[in-house]
């Protein structure tokens, strides 16, 4: 490798005072990694049980809607399910991980019939099944769930990301910046050795020509 560098003292201690820098700023990076990692891995156990949790919510929901169609009349069903009663909105906030600003989801529900936020239920019970109900009172429980999986997701992605940005800088700092500042700083070493021992050569010879002369 060929090192373009002004081999004098000062610029050993600046270089040296650099790879101290450098090498404390590789260690916080393999550290916020490492943490990066634990947190991703903490969020992806949660995630898949969170997602398992909701697709076999899903399913038996599904399953008492199609029993509930099976008994129930299309005109019947269709004009259960045509009103809803509350109006959802949703709100995002921040919430940091690791200095990563990963969405934070929630939703407002607000009655829009008579009954209240508590009324799940859009349609009356005399004409409809206990299968439709069984289904409605799980889907509206899936809800905040979902905001979940929402967020772990996301979340999950975020932390992917900042990782492989993190573990570039720390193989940057590991396999190049570091050691081409351990290189010169022993080709700097190097010569100033030899300018030591060529001066010190010198010194010997001026010496013995005074004593010859003498």
């Amino acid at each position: 490798m060929d090192i373009k560098v002004n081999p004098t003292r000062m610029e050993l201690n600046q270089l040296k005072a650099r790879h101290e820098v450098a090498v404390r700023g590789h260690k916080l990076l393999k550290d916020k990694r490492d943490e990066l990692v634990r947190q991703f891995l903490e969020r992806i156990r949660k995630n898949k049980e969170l997602r398992e949790q909701i697709e076999k919510e899903l399913s038996a929901a599904m399953a008492r809607f199609l029993l509930a169609r099976a008994v129930m009349s299309a005109e019947v069903l269709e004009e259960a399910l045509m009103y809803p009663t509350a109006k959802m909105s949703l709100e995002v906030d921040r919430q940091n991980i690791m200095s990563i600003y990963a969405p934070k989801l929630s939703f407002k529900q607000e009655a829009s019939v008579e009954g209240g936020e508590d009324n799940i239920y859009p349609y009356g019970f005399v004409d409809t099944s206990a299968e439709l109900d069984a289904s409605i009172e799980t889907m509206a429980g899936i809800m905040p769930k979902l905001m979940e999986l929402a967020e772990l997701e996301k979340a999950i992605q975020l932390l992917a990301d900042e990782i492989e940005k993190t573990r570039r800088r720390a193989n940057a700092l590991e396999y190049v910046m570091i050691p081409r500042m351990e290189e010169t700083i022993r080709y700097i070493t190097m010569k100033l050795d030899e300018d030591e021992r060529a001066a010190l050569t010198r010194l010997m010879k001026i010496k013995d020509i005074v004593r010859a002369k003498v």
